[in-house]
């Protein structure tokens, strides 16, 4: 019996200097990299396993574990050629990004590392952006006290501190934060690129989004998602009213999870068990989905995107505050009677600065009643962007009231 109290006791008493001595989180772990095999194993296979045993050797205790961590799941290509002085300052900025804000200290572990550490996208140029982006932003979110205000931060101030702005003109698709800084515009991937790494440089977990296709073909886009309070919220470049809300949820409700082309990825830095398409690395116009490169890790996530388009598309319905805006793209005004007056053409819906909704008008093969709609807020004033024959930008006033209305725009004057 004594014996047996005695044990207790002494249970007790282990489980109490546990509790005392033991971390409140996972960022002050203890790490050991001379035990570490993996570790071992991967500077080993590299052309550089001398200089990459140095860079650890030189990297201060405290960011060892997440030097090794990057260092075992950097593609192989990287590991032997990339600049090393990126990589320690990558960690140096990270680490000081995870001791600075309360956000970034409260973070799961394997969140920090796999969405706040990593010091690439997809397969962007690998160029210096975290110390830069540290720098910009870090006076934007110093009065923050929560990670959805820092969030907001970001958004509201990244054209201006960035000098970037979309624009189809830039000189290529996946472009590095560098990149579309020094021209002062991206498109849409460049911009889901820099803003994912603007987030990481202030300690807010980040990914990048996007889908192949969407459903009718007209072509691949690209987006953010950040993580808030235990799951994954969905964020774009210029800041929408809502997280989740994003101008283009009427077609990722139709986007299909069995189907590369249509389905929805978002990345995973290192190995993971799906890849993401990545559109532009295509070879030639005749390069299958399944024929681009797999090196990008990825998660499909099609079915979370399907189920916050149904849930917000019902429930606006179902109140009654919100009704459609159909739009029916023509040659001219003169011809507008038969299927083959009409036009498929890309026309975007902004309400203010922030856009609604986009796609492309009916052409001549589709039913005379078949009109692309997008589903807006009742009693607002709407703007209609579209390119004419000569490329000239057009905008058309919508002012919407209680019932649908039906817009006709023009190739031609």
């Amino acid at each position: 019996m004594k014996l047996r109290v005695t044990l207790s006791l002494m249970a007790l008493a282990a489980l109490a200097v546990a509790f005392l001595i033991w971390p409140r989180d996972g960022h002050h772990t203890t790490y050991n990299a001379a035990s570490d095999t993996a570790l071992a194993e991967a500077i080993a296979s590299s052309v550089r396993s001398e200089a990459l045993n140095a860079l650890m050797e030189a990297t201060p205790e405290a960011e060892q574990r997440d030097m090794a961590f990057l260092i075992k799941n950097m593609p192989a290509a990287d590991r032997d050629a990339m600049d090393l002085e990126l990589l320690k300052e990558n960690v140096t900025y990270a680490n000081k990004a995870r001791t600075e804000y309360s956000w970034a200290k409260a973070l799961p572990e394997e969140v920090y590392l796999y969405d706040v550490l990593p010091y690439y996208v997809v397969d962007e140029v690998r160029d210096a952006w975290r110390k830069e982006l540290y720098e910009l932003f870090s006076p934007m979110v110093a009065e923050c006290k929560t990670m959805y205000e820092a969030v907001c931060a970001v958004n509201a101030n990244i054209p201006r501190l960035t000098g970037v702005d979309y624009n189809t003109k830039r000189e290529k698709t996946n472009q590095s934060p560098r990149e579309s800084m020094r021209q002062g515009m991206a498109s849409c991937t460049g911009l889901a690129i820099l803003l994912v790494d603007a987030y990481r440089a202030v300690g807010i977990p980040a990914r990048f989004a996007g889908t192949a296709s969407w459903h009718d073909n007209r072509g691949n886009h690209s987006w953010t998602e950040v993580w808030l309070d235990g799951q994954w919220r969905v964020t774009e470049y210029y800041f929408p009213s809502k997280l989740d809300h994003l101008w283009f949820m009427a077609d990722a409700s139709k986007a299909n999870a069995e189907d590369r082309n249509y389905a929805i990825y978002a990345t995973r830095f290192g190995k993971a068990e799906d890849w993401f398409p990545m559109v532009w690395a295509a070879q030639s116009d005749d390069t299958t989905v399944e024929e681009l490169p797999q090196t990008v890790g990825a998660v499909n996530v099609t079915k979370h995107y399907q189920e916050l388009a149904y849930e917000q598309y019902t429930r606006h319905i179902e109140a009654g505050t919100h009704t459609f805006i159909r739009i029916a793209g023509y040659k001219d005004a003169a011809h507008k009677e038969h299927s083959d007056d009409r036009v498929a053409m890309g026309v975007d819906v902004f309400c203010g600065t922030e856009q609604m909704g986009g796609g492309l008008t009916a052409g001549p093969l589709r039913d005379m009643n078949d009109l692309f709609s997008v589903l807006v807020e009742k009693n607002r004033v709407y703007e209609l962007r579209y390119n004419d024959a000569a490329g000239n930008l057009q905008r058309l006033t919508v002012e919407l009231q209680e019932e649908p209305v039906t817009v006709e725009i023009f190739l031609n004057k």
